[in-house]
């Protein structure tokens, strides 16, 4: 255990977890958008109060992920000085360019957003919600474009031992970053939709908030139909590109050690890095190859094709990309089933379906860190890919006890945040949607409150109300 692993194992544990809320935030703001336009057009109370609903909860979330996402900077001078001194003059301008753009955006109208419905026409509240959503998506086109010129850099030059961007446009349209931006944004609005699923079958099962949860279904069941397919062909057309510009991370994804033609596509196995050979492979003929280059005697690279000291760590990226396969492949099943009951009737009715979104409704997370882990550790041994080694890219004065210190800090931190915050959001979801068309529209004139008083107030004016048309909390 170096100061280097250390370093590593940090930096996978604040992002993993720091991305765990965009990978929310973004499609939760698309959504909360979406019905604050139908609000608007159609004047259907219900869609006024399932927005309600989603906007505290996309507070907390957005909170969560401002504060995780300040913290997460730091290591990147305090772990990663060599990385950040290199390659500062690229990523340097294009982190700038998300806060100006991205975080002032979101920062000017999301008050708006959150405080000003009585205070504002509601085109403008609608407005400001697009406006957020727009904020949350421009943040994921500037991150990925930095992740992108790691990953296949393009448009720079160096000039004593450090990257110079010789064309901007090079630099940000790199040849991975189309098919990563659109990958990784739809597999947010996915995961969204699956937990947006989950809670109106949640309350469909306990018969709490029909008209809203039937809303929450049909929409997400409806946008599912056509986003899930649509990141397959994504995720194969990002595949054919990795081939192309990563090889190596396509061979470790694969376990495939030697050039072959017509490549079996490995359904489980137990990569030996060691003996550079595959354990108790079940594998079937051909199909890699097909998929892969879509012909069915394509050829593809092995890992045997590049040095060991080359190599991604192959049982991580392995495993990793087929537990996002397999998410995904779980995620159309549903996605099937819930169509065929929509079109007999029986979406809301059957109680196995319900428990089953239930239960799905945490799966895009995990095939978005899947994905996170089969794209940076696929990466590996470079931080910036063919040019900069990891291991050339750590602080040299940093030591074991500086990075078990830091590490220590960071974890304690992320403990109290999303333990904080998944306690509110636990209480946001027993709440429910709020009751009645009176509660936001007439409220007590406007006065500031606490952040959290959604959650955490009791009085007369909107606890009260909000009890009363849950009949008791022991529903949830």
């Amino acid at each position: 255990m170096d100061a280097l692993l250390l370093s590593r194992i940090q930096f996978a544990w604040v992002i993993a977890f720091h991305i765990l809320l965009p990978a929310f935030t973004v499609g939760l703001a698309c959504y909360v958008a979406t019905l604050e336009v139908r609000w608007w057009l159609t004047r259907d109370d219900t869609v006024r109060r399932l927005s309600a609903y989603w906007i505290k909860i996309f507070a907390i979330s957005f909170g969560m992920g401002v504060v995780s996402g300040i913290v997460m900077p730091f290591q990147f001078g305090t772990n990663w000085s060599r990385y950040s001194d290199s390659a500062s003059p690229v990523i340097g301008s294009l982190l700038a360019y998300e806060v100006i753009t991205a975080f002032f955006l979101e920062a000017a109208f999301l008050g708006v957003l959150l405080f000003g419905r009585k205070l504002v026409p509601q085109w403008a509240h609608a407005l400001s919600a697009v406006l957020v959503a727009l904020g949350t998506l421009l943040s994921s086109f500037w991150i990925l474009t930095v992740n992108s010129w790691m990953q296949t850099p393009r448009g720079y030059e160096m000039i004593d031992g450090r990257y110079f961007p010789t064309s901007m446009l090079s630099v940000i349209f790199t040849p991975s970053f189309p098919y990563r931006l659109t990958h990784t944004v739809i597999a947010f609005v996915v995961t969204t939709a699956f937990v947006i699923l989950g809670v109106g079958a949640h309350y469909l099962r306990n018969h709490r908030f029909p008209d809203e949860s039937k809303i929450m279904m049909r929409m997400s069941l409806g946008f599912l139909a056509i986003m899930v397919p649509l990141q397959i062909l994504v995720g194969d057309l990002h595949g054919l590109n990795s081939l192309e510009h990563q090889p190596t991370k396509v061979a470790a994804m694969e376990g495939l050690w030697e050039t072959q033609r017509g490549v079996p596509a490995s359904l489980f196995a137990i990569p030996d890095q060691e003996a550079e050979k595959n354990h108790f492979e079940i594998a079937i003929p051909n199909l890699a190859s097909l998929y892969l280059t879509h012909k069915i005697d394509g050829e593809v690279k092995g890992l045997k094709e590049w040095p060991k000291e080359d190599r991604p760590p192959v049982a991580i990226v392995y495993f990793a990309f087929r537990t996002m396969v397999g998410i995904g492949v779980l995620m159309l099943t549903t996605v099937l089933i819930g169509l065929v009951l929509w079109k007999r009737g029986r979406l809301f009715d059957s109680r196995r379906y319900l428990r089953w979104c239930m239960i799905m409704s945490p799966a895009g997370f995990i095939a978005v860190l899947a994905g996170w882990t089969t794209t940076e550790v696929g990466r590996q041994p470079w931080v910036i890919y063919g040019l900069m080694r990891t291991r050339d890219a750590v602080t040299p004065s940093l030591t074991t006890g500086d990075v078990a210190l830091s590490l220590a800090g960071y974890m304690l931190t992320y403990a109290i945040i999303f333990s904080g915050g998944l306690i509110l959001l636990r209480r946001l979801v027993r709440i429910g949607p709020p009751v009645g068309p009176e509660m936001e529209a007439h409220e007590a004139p406007a006065h500031p409150k606490r952040p959290l008083s959604a959650v955490t107030e009791h009085d007369n004016t909107v606890a009260t109300p909000v009890a009363r048309g849950l009949g008791g909390r022991h529903d949830a």
